[in-house]
């Protein structure tokens, strides 16, 4: 029982955490309708999926009887810690080169990267096919980018927005399987 709460908090955890960031992707792009719509109805999906990690959170609040691991705590910090300097000086250096378009792919890049070294430290090996995707859609809108009058903004945060609202739906699916 003990492994299956742990389960549903980090599932939980993992739907609030991805579903917000899923949200603030899907708000990157600008778009002309329909796709503008489409949009705003997966930042709207991605919500609604953080809150049902959020309730699944509460609801398991207070089960799961072992304590916080403080060597995973510093290590999930220090790879959190560095992708936000590597995005933020990343971007700043892009900002200042003119290349503020390219900003998006550098970002989900970095996103998307930052999850491979989490996934021993979080149990989630699924977080390496997760990094990968995300590196993936962060090459392809610098290369549509380059290669067309596209929106690097628009596959990067449409891409980056749809792989992240999967995988928070993915695991509340994963935590409520029976054991």
């Amino acid at each position: 029982m003990t492994v299956h709460t742990v389960t549903r908090r980090q599932g939980g955890l993992t739907a609030l955490y991805l579903g917000i960031f899923a949200t603030l992707w899907f708000s990157v792009p600008k778009a002309d309708p329909p796709l503008s719509t489409l949009l705003v109805v997966g930042s709207i999906a991605a919500l609604l999926t953080a809150v049902a990690g959020g309730v699944v959170v509460a609801r398991s609040r207070g089960a799961d009887p072992t304590p916080r691991d403080r060597a995973v705590d510093r290590r999930y910090l220090l790879i959190v810690g560095a992708e936000f300097a590597v995005a933020g000086i990343g971007a700043a250096v892009l900002s200042v080169a003119g290349w503020t378009g390219f900003i998006p792919a550098l970002i989900s890049f970095v996103v998307g990267a930052h999850f491979l070294p989490l996934a021993p430290v979080l149990r989630d090996p699924l977080l390496r096919p997760l990094g990968v995707a995300v590196c993936v859609v962060a090459v392809a809108s610098l290369l549509v980018g380059l290669a067309s009058s596209a929106s690097v903004g628009l596959v990067a945060g449409a891409g980056t927005g749809l792989l992240l609202l999967g995988y928070a739906v993915t695991a509340l699916l994963r935590m409520s399987r029976p054991r």
